[in-house]
């Protein structure tokens, strides 16, 4: 077997042998940091640095492939330039790889399952066979969620979030709604043999908010008046996000019904959509004694009773 291309997966990451777990998985996000792509775009050299820290990462962080790969490498030294391998001592056959690449990929599964006997490199048959195909991709995509106040969704913001040991920016845009899902691409979980990197699925939830309240595309708020406003009606300031503006309540408004404002709602596709106020009757908790002296003179005014439709149509 052909020693060339073997490689120290040790000093790669810049470790001495048989550093632990802590130690591999340190350097190599140090390492990762460094010469990931998405801090080096177009940088061939840095890419192939990225795919080789990688697959350090992946043989020595796994203990049964950190075995193997030590194997592998005492097998070498036994066989020697001549090529003679050892009789005994090893619980694989390393004379059937090739190529240092070849154990590997037959290492890391990047050919399928397992080689026939004799068969360069996990190649299923050997060089005259046929070609198995890769497994499918992992699904390296990642999903999380932020709770915004609902201020924040109403006019965008940006936050700064922590995945995968990376600091991401999010700009979240004005008008977003509860469940809204932003796609953050190159952002999810990384496969380190490969440098591939998935994508990751920010769920926006809000915080709830003492007045205002996002029902679909539609702002709703309460909107109280007293009973002389209800009664007389008139216009009267109303608050919206925008500030305030002046609303023309009908006389005779009862509790319940809403008055729409167009254009002062949540913020949608290059517009803006309504702002819906319902009536809310506030009567005084402890009325003055001039109120209660004005309160006395409508009741003792006649047909002031609202019962007295109820008296007349009550008998079955």
């Amino acid at each position: 077997m052909s020693a060339g291309g073997y490689r120290d997966y040790w000093k790669v990451l810049g470790l001495q042998r048989g550093a632990d777990g802590a130690a591999v998985k340190k350097a190599f996000r140090s390492l990762a940091r460094q010469y990931h792509p998405d801090v080096n775009p177009g940088d061939k050299a840095a890419e192939a640095r990225f795919k080789e820290i990688s697959e350090a990462y992946e043989v020595l962080s796994d203990p049964e492939k950190r075995r193997r790969y030590e194997q592998f490498g005492q097998y070498m030294n036994q066989a020697g330039p001549a090529g003679g391998g050892p009789g005994a001592g090893f619980d694989v056959d390393f004379g059937r790889y090739g190529t240092f690449d070849d154990f590997i990929n037959d290492l890391l599964g990047r050919f399928g399952s397992g080689a026939s006997p004799g068969a360069p490199g996990g190649f299923p048959g050997g060089f005259g066979g046929g070609f198995s195909a890769p497994p499918p991709a992992a699904n390296l995509d990642a999903e999380a969620s932020i709770k915004i106040s609902l201020g924040e969704a109403f006019r965008g913001c940006e936050r700064t979030l922590q995945v995968n040991q990376e600091r991401v920016q999010v700009r979240i845009p004005g008008g977003v709604k509860p469940g809204s899902r932003l796609r953050l691409k190159e952002k999810g979980n990384l496969q380190p043999s490969s440098g591939r990197r998935g994508d990751l699925y920010l769920t926006i939830n809000l915080d709830s908010h003492p007045i205002w309240r996002l029902d679909g595309d539609v702002l709703r708020a309460e909107l109280p008046l007293s009973p002389a406003e209800a009664v007389l009606g008139g216009e009267v300031k109303v608050p919206t996000p925008d500030g305030e503006a002046v609303v023309n309540v009908p006389a005779g408004i009862s509790a319940g019904r809403s008055l729409r404002l167009r254009g002062k709602g949540w913020p949608l596709k290059g517009t803006r959509g309504d702002l819906l106020l319902t009536v809310q009757l506030q009567l005084p908790d402890q009325p003055s004694d001039a109120e209660r002296q004005l309160y006395q003179q409508l009741l003792a005014l006649p047909g002031n009773n609202p019962r007295d439709s109820l008296f007349q149509n009550a008998r079955l």
